[in-house]
């Protein structure tokens, strides 16, 4: 965690979540930023990071990309937009003369992406259950923080409504044949941490029951084991880094939305811990494959972004 806090957080992180283009925003880049602004205010890399911010939190760049989404309203849905509105919760939450200052900039953009968003959720017919960009549990555990932070009920509504349409009735599924690819997001724990954040806890455990029925009740942290990269310079290999993060978090994530109580959460929780200290290891490569976008993922977890009684 320290070596990871003392990189500079102002080199790119992940180019896929806006493109590099005139005027262009990278939103993912810029959450990790302004995530450490507000939880290291004391740290040394905080003024790098606010510099960051200020470069490319401008009236002119956000028009730049207004007019972006404008011609192509559908551009980088679900995960590159779903990282935009992640970076204006960090901007509605933190109560700070700065922070409000960036988020009247953003907020034109940020309605423009909500209300696109809302058409294409309300028009989704089947969910992606890839482990890469386009899949669609993850895209929609993110709204769902973003509309409940920003208080909007139409779309939390909307988020909750698809979210059982898409997963209620699911079954049986099994960890054991993944990673699907060169997944770096689980699409069985994606899907289990979107429903923990929309069913209430005595129904979250009996849906967790029937949905991973695998999960083994005693204290077993090789029931999911994290994934091995062997190459380090290969760029999809790298996509495994980032799967054990991800894995952690969504891991953690479940545990809090079931009752202390639950005979499996020692095993979660070793899992959960056994794929943080392997993606934390791991996050401070500095090959271009995993440098540009692991940072992100990495303070995602280690702040506890999305869990219930988060550090606000």
């Amino acid at each position: 965690m320290t070596a990871l806090l003392m990189r500079p957080p102002t080199m790119p992180i992940h180019p896929d979540t806006m493109l590099m283009r005139r005027n262009t925003l990278l939103m993912r880049p810029l959450t990790m930023p302004m995530r450490l602004v507000r939880h290291f205010p004391e740290a040394s890399f905080n003024l790098a990071s606010k510099q960051a911010l200020e470069q490319s939190l401008t009236p002119e760049k956000i028009q730049g990309e207004i007019a972006h989404f404008q011609r192509r309203p559908f551009y980088e849905f679900p995960y590159g937009v779903a990282w935009l509105l992640q970076l204006a919760a960090e901007l509605h939450e933190w109560n700070h003369p700065q922070g409000k200052e960036w988020q009247i900039v953003l907020e034109p953009l940020e309605k423009l992406i909500a209300g696109n968003l809302q058409r294409w959720i309300d028009a989704l017919k089947i969910p992606n259950r890839t482990g890469m960009h386009n899949q669609t549990a993850f895209a929609l555990g993110l709204m769902l923080d973003w509309a409940r932070i920003t208080k909007n009920t139409d779309f939390t509504e909307l988020v909750e409504n698809k979210a059982r349409q898409f997963y209620l009735n699911d079954r049986n599924y099994s960890l054991q044949f993944e990673p699907l690819g060169y997944d770096f997001l689980s699409p069985g724990l994606a899907e289990a941490d979107l429903m923990r954040r929309v069913l209430p806890t005595t129904a979250f455990t009996d849906w967790l029951t029937d949905f991973l029925p695998q999960i083994p009740i005693e204290n077993s942290a090789n029931w999911l084991e994290p994934a091995k990269v062997d190459n380090p310079q290969d760029y999809t290999q790298s996509h495994f880094w980032g799967l054990n993060l991800s894995r952690a978090w969504m891991l953690e994530g479940i545990i809090s939305g079931l009752a202390n109580s639950d005979r499996r959460i020692k095993t979660l929780r070793s899992t959960a811990v056994h794929h943080r200290h392997n993606g934390l290891t791991d996050v401070v490569i500095e090959h271009y494959a995993a440098s540009h976008w692991l940072g992100t993922f990495a303070v995602y977890l280690i702040t506890n972004r999305g869990l219930q009684g988060q550090i606000i």
